[in-house]
C-alpha cells in the first residue's frame, strides 16, 4: 500500500493523540508511585532528568539528599522510564541491604547494571547460588593469601610513587588510576597477563569507565554500548587467567596471586573426588573477577585521591602518620612492610577508616525492587523501582562531630566503628556485603604509609579543588594536583625481598 501525504495528515491527529495519552499516562504513572513523597511534580517525558544526572551528578543526587530531608528520609526521580527511590534515612538503607532476595529486593550496582555486566556476575545471584561462590571465595582471603597480596601491592606502589616525582604540578587521579589497574592485575591475576594483554586490558577498561557514566544507548558509537562490548571482552580475558591457574595449581605449584588460591582450592576439591563447585566454569570466573576488578579498581582509586587530599588538609594527622610508620617500619632497611608491621599501624589504619567514612568512594548502591516492598508504614516500594540507599548521608549519621573529619572515632578508646557500626556502610551490609574489605583497607593503609613517608607533597589549592565529582566514584574536583619531591635519601630497594 502507498501512503500519500493527505492519508498522513489525516492519520496526524490519531498519531499526535496517542502519543498525548502515552506523555499523560506516564505522568499519572510517575505520581501514583509517587504519592505523598518529596520529588519534582513533573519529569521530562521518556528520558525523565537523566541528561541532569549525566551534565552533573554530583548536584543531581545532592538535590535528591535534600530533598528527601531528615524525614521522610526518601525522595523520588524519573530516569529513563524507571521511576527512581533515593533513601537517605540508614534504617530504611538498612531495610534495603538486609532484604536482597528474589521476592524483595536485587543488587544491580549501577542503574544499568545487568546489561552492562553481563550474566556472569555475584551482584546478581541470592540463596545457595551466592553462598556457595562466596564459600569458595574465602581462601582468597586468608593470612596467607593477604600477605603474598601485600608484597605484591608495595611493589607496584613503589614502581609508581618513583615515577610521579616529578619538578612539576601532578594531577593524580589518572595516575592513581593507572596505578590501582596494575595492583588489581599483579594481585588478581599475576603471571597470566603478559604486556600486550596488560595493554589491551588497560584500554578496554577505560572504555568501561567512560561507558558507566553515560546514557544506556547500547549502540555502536555510543559510549555505553563500546563498554558493554568492552566488559565482555574483559571478562574473557579473565576466564583465559582462570583456565591457566587451575592448570598450574593442578600441577602443584605455589600460589602467586588471588586466582591461584582460588584454584587451588578448587583443585583440591575435585582431587579428593568430590564434583567442581556450583558456578567454577572458566566463563562464569571471568565475570566474577571482573566483579573484584570492578570493585577494587575505581573505589580505591577513590579513596586514595581522597587520602591525599585529606592528609594534605589536617597536617597534624599527617604527622602522626609519618611518626607511627618511620617507627615500625625503617625504609631503610630495604625491606617490605610485613603484615605484623602492617597490624601495628593501629593510627595509620585509623586513618584510612575515616577517609572510607567521611568519602564512602560508592556513594550509592543501586537496587531494584523484584516486587512491591513495604518500606515504611505508610510507603511501598512499586515493583520495578530502582532503589538508591545513600552510604554517603548514613556515614554523616550517627558519628561524633560526623562533618568532622576525625580518624581518633576510630581508636581502641572511642570505637565508633562499633558504637555506630549501622552507619558505617562504605563496604555495604548483609549478604552483599564486601568480600574484600580486608585486602581494600591493607591496599589504602600500605599506600598512606608509603605515600607520606616516601614523599613531600603540597596541595595546588583552586576554587572548588575539594568538592565532589563523580567518575564514577567520588573525587576530588580537580584530579587533586600536588606538587611531589622525594622526601628520602634514597627509595628503598624492595627488589632485593
Amino acid at each position: 500500500m502507498i501512503f500519500s501525504a493527505s492519508m498522513f495528515a489525516s492519520l496526524a491527529p490519531y498519531i499526535v493523540s496517542a502519543l498525548l495519552l502515552f506523555l499523560l499516562l506516564e505522568q499519572l504513572s510517575y505520581l501514583i508511585k509517587k504519592r505523598n513523597l518529596p520529588g519534582p511534580l513533573f519529569v521530562p517525558p521518556l528520558i525523565g532528568n537523566a541528561v541532569a544526572l549525566v551534565r552533573d551528578p554530583t548536584s543531581f543526587w545532592y538535590k535528591q539528599s535534600k530533598t528527601a530531608g531528615n524525614s521522610p528520609g526518601l525522595s523520588a526521580n524519573y530516569l529513563v522510564g524507571r521511576f527512581i527511590l533515593y533513601i537517605r534515612d540508614t534504617e530504611l538503607s538498612h531495610q534495603v541491604f538486609s532484604n536482597v532476595r528474589p521476592d524483595a529486593f536485587h543488587l544491580v550496582g549501577h542503574p544499568f547494571g545487568k546489561k552492562l555486566f553481563g550474566d556472569h556476575n555475584l551482584i546478581y545471584m541470592f540463596g545457595e547460588d551466592h553462598k556457595s561462590v562466596r564459600r569458595q571465595l574465602a581462601p582468597n582471603f586468608t593470612p596467607k593469601a593477604l600477605s603474598t597480596y601485600t608484597a605484591l601491592q608495595q611493589l607496584v606502589i613503589l614502581r609508581h610513587l618513583r615515577r610521579w616525582d616529578k619538578t612539576r604540578p601532578v594531577v593524580l587521579r589518572n595516575l592513581v588510576r593507572e596505578l590501582n589497574l596494575e595492583t588489581s592485575q599483579t594481585v588478581f591475576v599475576g603471571p597470566y597477563l603478559d604486556k600486550e594483554a596488560r595493554d589491551r586490558f588497560r584500554k578496554d577498561y577505560n572504555l568501561f569507565n567512560l561507558g558507566s557514566m553515560a546514557l544506556p544507548v547500547d549502540l555502536p558509537g555510543f559510549a555505553f554500548g563500546e563498554a558493554r562490548r568492552a566488559v565482555a571482552r574483559l571478562a574473557e580475558t579473565l576466564a583465559v587467567c582462570a583456565g591457566k591457574s587451575k592448570a598450574r595449581m593442578a600441577a602443584g605449584e605455589e600460589p602467586t596471586c588471588l586466582i591461584d588460591f582460588w584454584m587451588q582450592a578448587f583443585v583440591a576439591e575435585v582431587n579428593a573426588g568430590n564434583p567442581p563447585p556450583p558456578h567454577s566454569g572458566d566463563e562464569e570466573i571471568g565475570g566474577f573477577l571482573f566483579d573484584f576488578l570492578f570493585a577494587a579498581q575505581d573505589a580505591s582509586t577513590s579513596s586514595l585521591l581522597w587520602a591525599v587530599a585529606l592528609l594534605d588538609s589536617e597536617p597534624e594527622v599527617l604527622r602522626r602518620v609519618r611518626e607511627e610508620v618511620v617507627r615500625i617500619w625503617p625504609h631503610e632497611s630495604d625491606a617490605l612492610i610485613t603484615v605484623e608491621q602492617l597490624a601495628e599501624m593501629k593510627y595509620t589504619r585509623s586513618v584510612a577508616r575515616e577517609v572510607v567514612r567521611f568519602r564512602p568512594p560508592a556513594t550509592m548502591v543501586p537496587h531494584v525492587a523484584a516486587e512491591d516492598f513495604p518500606l515504611t508504614e505508610s510507603y511501598t516500594v512499586p515493583r520495578g523501582t530502582i532503589v538508591f540507599p545513600s552510604v554517603y548521608d548514613s556515614s554523616f549519621q550517627g558519628f561524633t562531630e560526623p562533618d568532622r573529619f576525625d580518624p581518633d572515632r576510630f581508636s581502641e578508646t572511642r570505637r565508633e566503628d562499633q558504637v555506630f557500626k549501622r552507619n558505617f556502610l562504605a563496604f555495604g551490609w548483609g549478604p552483599h556485603q564486601c568480600v574484600g574489605q580486608r585486602y581494600a583497607l591493607n591496599h589504602l593503609v600500605l599506600f598512606i604509609a608509603m605515600f607520606s613517608s616516601l614523599l613531600d607533597f603540597e596541595r595546588v589549592r583552586s576554587d572548588g579543588c575539594d568538592e565532589i565529582v563523580y567518575c564514577p566514584t567520588i573525587s576530588p574536583k580537580d584530579g587533586c594536583t600536588v606538587f611531589l619531591s622525594r622526601r628520602v635519601a634514597a627509595y628503598p630497594d624492595l627488589s632485593l625481598n
